[in-house]
């Protein structure tokens, strides 16, 4: 009795990785869901920049707070001048 030559483990994990896709793509929806993840893709890409670019305002915004905190401390209290009325007319 001769035995066949033991496979080692990845090479069977690569076996039944490869026989699971192949079962995948012979099902009816596979493409739908291969398109669906590739455009998940794309929309989490997409996500990703707009998140950083709020990031970078979010650190301009707290730059100009800083300043304009330090300009407050700074400036005189200047009086606000009362607005001048022009006195009303009579009906007539």
């Amino acid at each position: 009795m001769a035995r066949a030559p033991q496979k080692d483990l990845l090479s069977r994990l690569a076996d039944a990785g490869e026989e699971a896709i192949q079962k995948l793509a012979d099902m009816p929806g596979a493409q739908r869901a291969v398109e669906a993840a590739g455009g998940l893709r794309d929309r989490l890409d997409e996500l990703q920049k707009r998140v950083r670019g709020i990031e970078e305002l979010e650190r301009r915004v707290a730059k100009l707070e800083k300043e304009l905190a330090a300009l407050k401390r700074t400036a005189p209290a200047k009086p606000k001048p009362k607005p001048k009325t022009a006195p009303r007319k009579p009906a007539t």
